[in-house]
């Protein structure tokens, strides 16, 4: 039977060096903050613990202070793995400075990672990530100078590359649940994200570690239904009561998110008319019906709400990799959670669906591309951001759109709503440029495996090809030399049939895209026939 104790009784469990796993996902979903505080706290206090090895699938925070940011001490921590820092900038600044061995490794690949380190298995083997930063080849994740070991291998099995993600030993697993019962059941029925949380627990208990489940409210003994609980109490040590917990960071809680109820449409709020939502109704239109869809963050977030407007979300299954699948997928800082979802799956079923080519089409943002059509997310400038989900959707979607700026760096561009684009000052900060600082996404290995890639822009639309990068629209108002070519550092492509770029994107009103989404061909999919058997019953 689970002990309830205190969240400071909790991180006094810690001890130097332990490897320490904690649950949750991105801005604050299932994120056990009150145990991050704890240990913060104590470490302030004592200076202990120390050495710490810090993991999470997620890159956990808020973007400025919550999260794995309130744990950026070296002096606490020795080396952090986890999806992402860019939730977590403080600790993007440790590793900069080489003040800790800092990991970033795809969020699917830790995600299923948990499962493989659960059965006592010696890693996860997979293709994701072949061809990119991760891959051993390219740096193998490694995002300080001081970080040597190498966690990601590559094999060979009858004459196919795959990568292997070493299993990570677990000391302390520390996850959330809405509620646990006297005997340590925990239940997740409140919680906007599963995760991988049994796994989580499953592989602490195999390696004779700690769980630590926070949560906001206790039942009796026997009162949770089976079905609900996702952790059995078989695996829970401590249980740590947090009755304000918030459902994210910015959402103390909303029904919709945990699937309790579902939202009029007329409740999911339209995007403001800016150049963020000209570039995610011009996305919007490479959908088709029945399409299977990944909406990955920041511009392509916004797709979601487009969809919605437009009166089509219903007539495709739009996904993001947290889980959610069908619905409308929220914006903002609450993303990776959702409303009127027809799933929420845990986090490494998610990707194992991804993975296994299950999206028609990922759209996904950009912070550089070079002149080979690769793709940079995770490292650039003076920001070290990782690949979260990025690695998983982009190689296993049959179709990728690119969503962005083509400049940064001051830019100045509105829609002018009449039909084209009023650039007032272009950015000083180029993002297409001869080599990307990070690989991330690698064009020739999109190209050798028939993947369709789209780049959509504000101003201009490119098309990846065998012989390089292709410009296919522009918008009026543009000039195609000096406000697109000469702002590109490599040599484009100009399509024959150049055409201009829709004039509705440009215009405040609904685009009334309804006609023209299912005008178009619907998804096809191999699929065995089952027509004959079924005439013959």
């Amino acid at each position: 039977m689970a002990e309830i104790i205190t969240a400071a009784e909790a991180a006094a469990l810690i001890r130097d060096g332990d490897s320490v796993y904690f649950g949750g996902s991105g801005g604050g979903h299932a994120v056990p903050e009150d145990l991050i505080d704890a240990l913060r706290n104590r470490h302030l206090k004592t200076g202990t613990p120390r050495g710490l090895t810090l993991t999470s699938s997620v890159s956990l925070g808020d973007w400025a202070t919550t999260g794995f940011n309130k744990l950026a001490y070296a002096t606490l921590l020795r080396r952090v793995i986890s999806g992402g820092f860019n939730n977590c900038p403080a600790i993007a600044a440790l590793a900069i400075s080489d003040e800790i061995e800092a990991y970033t490794l795809p969020q699917g690949a830790l995600s299923q990672l948990s499962r493989d380190m659960a059965a006592g298995r010696p890693g996860l083997l997979t293709k994701t990530g072949l061809h990119t930063f991760v891959d051993p080849r390219h740096g193998g994740g490694k995002q300080s100078p001081r970080t040597q070991e190498d966690l990601v291998k590559l094999v060979e099995i009858d004459g196919e590359e795959f990568l292997l993600y070493r299993a990570i030993p677990v000391d302390i697993t520390i996850i959330r649940g809405s509620v646990a019962d006297e005997r340590g059941n925990i239940s997740m029925e409140d919680e906007a994200f599963l995760g991988e949380n049994f796994s989580l627990a499953a592989a602490a208990h195999l390696h004779g570690g700690i769980v630590i489940a926070q949560v906001q409210r206790l039942a009796a003994s026997g009162s949770l239904k089976g079905k609900d609980v996702k952790v059995p109490g078989a695996l829970v040590d401590y249980v740590v009561l947090a009755p304000d917990q918030r459902q994210t960071y910015q959402t103390a809680y909303n029904p919709a998110f945990a699937g309790h109820m579902r939202v009029p449409d007329s409740e999911v709020q339209a995007i403001p008319f800016d150049i963020r939502k000209v570039i995610a109704r011009r996305a919007a239109m490479e959908l088709f019906p029945g399409a299977v869809v990944n909406l990955g963050f920041g511009v392509s977030n916004g797709i979601s709400s487009v969809a919605a407007e437009e009166g089509f979300y219903r007539d495709l299954t739009l996904t993001v990799e947290q889980g959610i699948i069908g619905g409308v997928p929220a914006g903002g800082k609450n993303a990776g959670a959702g409303v009127n979802f027809d799933m929420l799956a845990p986090q490494p079923d998610q990707f194992d669906f991804y993975d296994g080519g299950g999206l028609d089409i990922a759209f996904l943002s950009f912070a550089e591309v070079d002149r080979r059509g690769n793709v940079n997310v995770s490292r650039y400038g003076s920001s070290i951001n990782g690949p979260g989900g990025f690695i998983n959707i982009s190689q296993g979607a049959r179709k990728i759109v690119f969503s962005g700026t083509l400049t940064t760096g001051g830019l100045d561009v509105r829609p002018d709503g009449k039909g084209g684009l009023i650039l007032d000052r272009d950015g000083a900060v180029a993002k297409w440029m001869p080599k990307v600082q990070q690989l991330t996404f690698s064009g020739d290995y999109a190209l050798e495996r028939g993947q369709e890639v789209v780049f959509v822009t504000e101003r201009a639309v490119f098309q990846l090809t065998a012989e390089g990068i292709v410009l296919t629209e522009v918008a009026n108002g543009i000039s195609v030399d000096s406000d697109v070519l000469a702002r590109i550092e490599f040599p484009v492509r100009v399509a024959p049939d150049l055409r201009p770029m829709e004039p509705r994107l440009f215009r405040a009103e609904r685009m009334n895209l309804f006609a023209d989404f299912h005008a178009r061909p619907p998804a096809l999919r191999h699929r065995r026939d089952h027509s004959q058997h079924r005439d013959t019953q």
